[in-house]
């Protein structure tokens, strides 16, 4: 009798294992781990796919207007920027954790297992967060060999530090008590830990500053997972020429990291002037880093943008720097984090204002770069609006994927999307892009956050519920951001 029902229950699961293919074969839009792919929001989505990528499938996860069932009050704040998923620990759905820059704080969001948003809340308000808080990294146990931390990196001048967030932890929006002394004081853009696999018994992160003579440093612990006892570097020429524009593209040159002293206690102040002393490599704002997925040697392999700076309207070059934007390759050495060779692989010089322009966030997976441009410096010679770029590895191609829609001439969507009438190009940027294909069982997943700046309603204001991000009107210089409407969206098809 027990030999008999255990055929039964294997016969009947191998029924049901047979009809979930054949649903999922029948559509495509359900993948093998039950997550249906479809528009959850009820804002459109706000791009386009570029000639070549017509076939990528694109829908809405969440954007401002929408009502959560569990959570109808909250608001998804404006400016999403720097993300991370994970599964939920409880195995029930995935938690999105998500900076929203001017708001200086950090949403969560819980989807159920389909991947439908059924609520949210604020885990970091704006005095919690203290600075504006741009990208970030999720570090995760399987892949960086501690966490889960959400490190979201402080960028409002000279003494911003990087917060350490626990994604799954207490709603402790006002707590400024979990920043990391140990990563310096900057205005930092990201703080990246490599992988586990990249130098075995060692926690490795890469910095970004977001500053027009900015650097990019290497935070190292001899212990994985420590975030308070390791040394701080910053990157320069072996040959000590701190002038960025030095480099040329496709050009190889030696690198390697001298120790900040005292990087725990020093002031950021006193931390710039020590750049300039040591002769680090003075970027023109180094707003994003990623690592090559793949593992082995892929993790050593790093790549960061320099988003360019310019004067006279943005029609001119400032001396040694970048203007358009570049994006780099950093390859450390297998035996020791603090050497490597750094390769300038593309920069918007070379064709301005058909290529990329002010290039800010990085995606960075097995075969390619996707580079997110924030154009909102707003130069005259910019040809179009804000692009998602496909920079090929092997070959050096780099393809536009994805514009933003603004749908200038459709008057209805003009004026919900276009409430303070700008006519700029690029005044719509992006935040995060993840290669989310792993953890939701689907390949060639993707998720983009947009920061649609026109995009302005008072019913947005004071998202995150503190007494300071209320808007006094869409237009204000100082809070009208605070008014600002976002989006997530989903890309499917894209190659990895």
């Amino acid at each position: 009798m027990r030999y008999s029902n255990r055929l039964l229950t294997t016969t009947t699961a191998l029924s049901l294992l047979a009809m979930a293919a054949c649903t999922s074969e029948e559509n495509p839009n359900v993948g093998s781990t039950g997550v249906v792919f479809k528009d959850y929001s009820v804002n459109p989505s706000l791009v386009k796919t570029m000639p070549g990528f017509e076939n990528l499938q694109v829908n809405t996860l969440i954007s401002s207007d929408d009502k959560l069932e569990q959570s109808p009050n909250f608001v998804y704040g404006g400016q999403p920027d720097g993300a991370g998923l994970m599964k939920d620990p409880s195995g029930n759905g995935y938690i999105f954790v998500t900076n929203h820059e001017y708001l200086r704080s950090a949403s969560r969001v819980f989807l159920d297992n389909t991947f439908k948003p059924v609520k949210g809340e604020y885990i970091v308000d704006y005095e919690g967060g203290t600075w504006r808080l741009c990208s970030a990294t999720l570090a995760t146990p399987e892949e960086h060999g501690f966490g889960p931390v959400f490190l979201t990196a402080g960028e409002s001048g000279a003494e911003s530090l990087v917060h350490a967030i626990s994604p799954t932890g207490a709603a402790d929006k006002k707590n400024k008590d979990r920043v990391l002394p140990a990563l310096g004081k900057a205005s930092m853009e990201n703080a990246v830990p490599l992988p586990k696999d990249a130098f075995a018994g060692k926690t490795v992160i890469i910095i970004g500053e977001d500053d027009a003579s900015g650097q990019v440093l290497a935070y190292v612990s001899n212990t994985v997972g420590d975030l308070q006892n390791g040394k701080l570097y910053f990157l320069r020429a072996k040959n000590q020429d701190p002038v960025e524009t030095s480099m040329k593209v496709g050009q190889t040159y030696d690198v390697e990291f001298v120790e900040v002293d005292n990087a725990k206690t020093s002031t950021g102040a006193q931390i710039a002037t020590q750049s300039v002393e040591k002769k680090a490599i003075q970027f023109a704002r180094v707003e994003d880093v990623d690592y090559r997925k793949g593992g082995g040697a892929a993790s050593r392999e790093i790549y960061f943008t320099a988003t360019g700076v310019a004067q006279n309207g943005g029609t001119q070059p400032v001396a040694g720097k970048t203007m358009w934007g570049r994006v780099y390759k950093l390859v450390l050495d297998a035996a020791n984090p603090l050497v490597g060779k750094l390769t300038p692989v593309i920069d918007g010089e070379v064709d301005p204002g058909n290529s990329i322009v002010n290039p800010d966030n990085l995606c960075v997976t097995e075969n390619y770069v996707y580079i997110q441009e924030d154009g909102d410096s707003f130069y005259p010679a910019n040809k179009h609006d804000g692009r998602i770029w496909q920079f090929a590895i092997a070959t050096g191609q780099n393809k536009p994927v994805i514009e933003m829609n603004h749908r200038r001439t459709e008057s209805t969507f003009n004026t919900k999307y276009n409430s303070v009438n700008s006519q700029l190009l690029s005044s719509w940027e992006y935040g995060a892009m993840l290669d989310i294909s792993n953890i939701v069982g689907t390949p060639n997943t993707f998720l983009v956050n947009l920061h649609p700046h026109t995009w302005r309603d008072m019913k947005y204001s004071n998202a995150d519920g503190s007494s300071v991000t209320k808007a006094t009107s869409l237009t204000d210089g100082a809070t009208g951001a605070y008014a600002e409407g976002g989006q997530t969206i989903i890309v499917r098809g894209l190659a990895r």
